[in-house]
């Protein structure tokens, strides 16, 4: 292609690219601003302006702001961002569009592990995080041993996290069974919601979903590379294997970090880096912080709407996003047997 193409085609990706990161913050703030003012109580545009400028506002408002919206909304913000941006990171590691953490198995890996600390130590307030990465860490390397077998299809790598995830979720089953009391609103956690969450329960994730972010973000250009192929990727320079196992802990991290207050949220990962590649392109300097801000707003859009549609009851997020999600996931089976996937 002569320079002169190559650089008009690059700025029109470009532009293309931030019209959709100005698209993706424009929407996200609305719903942010939509989720703190609607519920079971509502709160005025008025209000809420009036709070965020620091000013004094009705005692019974303020409660409902700081005590019920904002750990709910942080809690959907930091939830979304950090599963879809570890959806879009498995899927290129794997090299697999089906894959995310909830299909492959690690978003029930980390579930496993912090029902196990639940019931094991109970006292510990930091353990939930912590375990939920190191289940999730374990899933991801077994599933990436098994993707490294010859002959392994995409399809194969799919159907052996569907296996380990209902494996897992025996165990969770388990220890509810014979622990009921080990997880307080442990039926919220398998289904995966925000009711009841606190801004104290998200210190030490929003700090691992902070430093999983970061280190996603930074290692973006190595997944272009790896998306050359190992042979072109080898003669580059990269160390494939060692790139492809770092960044799957760091989808690990963010998988198992948001598990541990969000409960087993599905198919974020998997729906909105696929979204953001149809918009946004393949180059995952792009992709991931795009997917980011899209996964924000689609959980925290879901969040209300769970909240809108079935007033005055409540139905957990995960649930609607399963309702979402399978049609979704069906669509890509096919879509892909065409293109391939075996």
């Amino acid at each position: 292609m002569p320079t002169a193409a190559f650089d008009a085609a690059r700025r029109v990706r470009g532009r293309s690219t931030a019209c959709v990161v100005v698209a993706s913050l424009g929407g996200l703030a609305a719903l942010v601003v939509l989720a703190f003012l609607t519920g079971s109580s509502s709160v005025s545009f008025g209000e809420l302006a009036t709070w965020l400028a620091g000013g004094d506002v009705d005692e019974a408002a303020k409660n409902i702001l700081v005590n019920v919206r904002l750990p709910r909304v942080a809690a959907a913000l930091l939830a979304g961002a950090a599963l879809a941006v570890a959806g879009a990171i498995i899927q290129a590691v794997l090299d697999n569009p089906l894959a995310s953490p909830n299909v492959i198995g690690v978003n029930s890996g980390a579930g496993l592990f912090v029902l196990m600390a639940a019931a094991f130590f109970p006292q510990v307030p930091w353990i939930s995080p912590c375990a939920a990465f190191v289940g999730a860490l374990a899933t991801a390397a077994v599933i990436f041993v098994i993707s490294l077998n010859a002959g392994v299809s995409r399809l194969t790598v799919v159907l052996s996290g569907i296996a380990i995830t209902t494996v897992f979720g025996a165990g969770m089953n388990t220890i509810l069974i014979v622990a009921p009391d080990a997880y307080v609103g442990s039926s919220m956690f398998l289904a995966g919601g925000f009711s009841g969450v606190l801004l104290r329960d998200l210190a030490w994730p929003a700090a691992l979903i902070a430093v999983g972010l970061a280190a996603g973000f930074s290692g973006a250009h190595r997944l272009n590379i790896i998306a050359l192929g190992d042979d072109m990727a080898h003669a580059l320079g990269l160390h494939v294997r060692a790139s492809r196992l770092g960044m799957l802990a760091v989808a690990a991290l963010l998988a198992g970090a948001a598990v541990s207050f969000a409960g087993l949220l599905g198919f974020v990962g998997l729906i909105i880096p696929h979204i953001v590649r149809f918009l946004a392109g393949h180059d995952n300097r792009a992709v991931l912080p795009i997917s980011a801000l899209l996964g924000a707003a689609f959980v925290v859009g879901c969040d209300l709407l769970t909240r809108v549609l079935f007033a005055p009851y409540e139905v957990p997020v995960g649930i609607l996003m399963a309702f979402a999600g399978g049609p979704f996931f069906i669509y890509l089976i096919f879509k892909n047997r065409r293109g391939g996937l075996d």
